[in-house]
Formats: structure tokens, sequence, C-alpha cells
């Protein structure tokens, strides 16, 4: 007899990683753009720092209230499907056995065949059948905004201090290009492991996330530059 083993599947981490590299990448190119930008602009090494912490907490808080707001609005979405759907089992069940066939059926299972499925899942549990097969919710990829919330604002706090590590360690006279070259390295090792979790290629999410940190760098570092003149 064959021995039946759970298999862990890497769409099982969806949900958590799309909020920890989201929280991660922000926490580092805001923060380090921030960073790079004030000093661009001449201020001091205690306005550099100053900055950082305030983008941080900032930045944390942000990124926690809109990732649970977002995920809360697709939760609210799902529950309301979910009632609708317990509604219709209740008015006209019959209706929506055949309907779950007809699912099976566009899936190429024989009409019989479908009918019968469809009556064994619904005799066990019939809106879990639904949500699952007709509404695409499951307890893989139900929203959870409180896991999305808790996620997105540590690893946004992890990956805003990886800029301020750097700032404390770098002289005053070379502290941009470390800041700015420290911060595409942990850019591109963040974008290799989000890759390498997600079951992922690495070359592409690497070069990805590394382009668009040194674009939001230069940029503020050039603003920086010219308002640090003007004033």
């Amino acid at each position: 007899m064959a021995r039946l083993h759970r298999e862990n599947h890497l769409v099982e981490r969806i949900g958590w990683l799309r909020a920890a590299v989201l929280g991660a990448n922000d926490g580092i190119i805001s923060t380090a753009s921030l960073i790079v930008g004030v000093a661009s602009a001449a201020a001091s090494r205690d306005d550099i720092l100053l900055t950082g912490v305030a983008g941080l907490v900032a930045g944390a808080m942000s990124m926690a209230a809109g990732e649970y707001v977002s995920v809360s609005s697709q939760s609210d979405t799902e529950h309301a499907d979910l009632a609708r759907e317990k509604r219709e089992l209740a008015d006209d069940p019959d209706f929506e056995r055949e309907e779950l066939a007809q699912f099976y059926v566009a899936r190429g299972v024989q009409q019989g065949l479908a009918r019968e499925v469809a009556q064994q899942l619904m005799a066990k549990d019939a809106l879990a059948a639904h949500a699952r097969d007709e509404l695409g919710i499951s307890e893989i990829t139900s929203a959870r905004p409180v896991q999305a919330a808790l996620a997105s604002a540590a690893t946004f706090a992890v990956g805003a201090a990886a800029p301020m590590v750097l700032v404390l360690a770098s002289p005053s006279n070379i502290l941009i290009p470390v800041v700015s070259g420290g911060s595409l390295l942990f850019l591109a090792l963040l974008g290799a492991t989000g890759a390498k979790a997600g079951g992922a290629g690495l070359l592409k999410p690497t070069i990805r996330v590394t382009f668009w940190g040194a674009f939001a760098m230069a940029l503020t570092a050039g603003i920086g530059a010219v308002f640090g003149r003007v004033v």
C-alpha cells in the first residue's frame, strides 16, 4: 500500500512571501534613497541618521497599514462571496450541485462521474466545495490581513536598518558611495533570496530589484544635490 505524505508546495508561501519581499525591498530602497538624498544636500551625519530613523518608523507603519487595509478589502470580498454562496446553497441546492458538476465537466470529467463527485463533495462540505472550485478561495490563498501587515512592517524595518548600519559604519567623506553600493548589494541578495524561496530563477528578479533601487537612489541624490545648492 502506498504511503501518503504531505507535499509542501511553493504556492503556500505566496501570502507571506509577497508581503515580506515587498516590505524589505521598500525598506532598503526608500531609506537608502532618503539617506543618499539628504547626504547629497551636504547635511550632517546627525541629520542623516535622524532622517533614516524617521523614514524607518514612518515607512514601517505605512506598510503595515497599507497591507492591512488592502488585504482586509480582499478578505471582505471573500466573505461576501461566501455569504452569498451559502444563501444560494440553502435556496436551491440541486441547481448548485449541477453547477458544481459542470465545473468538473469543463475540466474533462465525464458527466456522470462529475455529478457523482459533486454530490459526494457537497455531502461532506458544500460551501467549501463551491468556495474552492467556483470562487477560487482555499485555505492556501485566502486573505490574511494581520499576517500580511506584520510581515510587511517587520521586513520593512529590517530592510531599512541595513542602510542605517552603513551610515554608522562609513566615513563621512565616502558615505554616499558606501550607502549606495551596500544598499544595492542588499537589494541583489533580497531579490535572489525571494526568487529562491518562491522557486523562480535568480537572474531576472535580482536584476529587476537592483535596477529600480539604483534608479531611485540616483534620482533622490540628484534632487538632494540641486536643492542643497539652492538652500
